[in-house]
């Protein structure tokens, strides 16, 4: 029992399978615009090879032995081209697993001064605000898919209660919309929006 109780000396929980999922992390920034706070969002470049022209925020994957906060910062630095003085960040934003096995870390945080930005063109066409009172009053449309278990072929069902007649259970995966001028912000982006969003309304 020792040896258990001093394994777990320190021990900082985390998510299951974590060692094989991909993990990222990205930054909600805030912008003061004329004395009012607005989202800066990104609109990926159409040379990206995944989701080219898709409407993102700022970050990227987390690197071996580097912080998901340490990946916000530097992804964030790296896509708008700025330095980590000019990032502010407030806190730690609810963690999100997809299907897909990504693990996305989300913070919130203050770009204080976006007049000398050097945009990386490479990741990103352009970045666009969008004011805190239009996305807090505007009512996204949700579409609610099912996600289901495909099993293997080789999937040994005559180990398992039911054999072939088991039936795993189906789950949800809402995606939010959110539309501003032009700009059609969905998927992801919009689901760690609308976690965001919803905390600022309820608290």
């Amino acid at each position: 029992m020792k040896d258990i109780i001093d394994k777990f000396n320190n021990y900082q929980p985390y998510i299951n399978g974590y060692e094989n999922m991909k993990r990222a992390s990205v930054l909600i920034p805030l912008v003061k615009e004329n004395g009012k706070y607005s989202i800066l969002f990104e609109l990926r470049s159409k040379k990206m090879r995944h989701q080219p022209g898709e409407i993102s925020f700022p970050g990227g994957r987390i690197e071996e032995n580097e912080t998901p906060k340490e990946a916000c910062i530097r992804e964030t630095c790296e896509e708008i081209g700025t330095n980590e003085d000019n990032i502010n960040i407030i806190s730690p934003l609810d963690i999100y697993v997809s299907h897909a096995n990504l693990i996305i870390h989300p913070y919130l945080g203050e770009i204080k001064d976006i007049r000398n930005l050097n945009i990386n063109k490479d990741e990103v066409d352009h970045i666009f605000l969008v004011p805190i009172d239009y996305l807090i009053n505007y009512d996204a449309n949700i579409y609610t898919n099912d996600v289901k278990v495909v099993p293997n072929e080789n999937f040994p069902y005559e180990k398992i209660p039911n054999k072939e007649k088991y039936e795993f259970a189906i789950g949800e995966y809402p995606v939010w919309f959110y539309e501003y001028k032009d700009y059609v912000i969905w998927g992801i982006t919009a689901r760690i929006l609308e976690n965001f969003l919803n905390f600022i309304k309820t608290n």
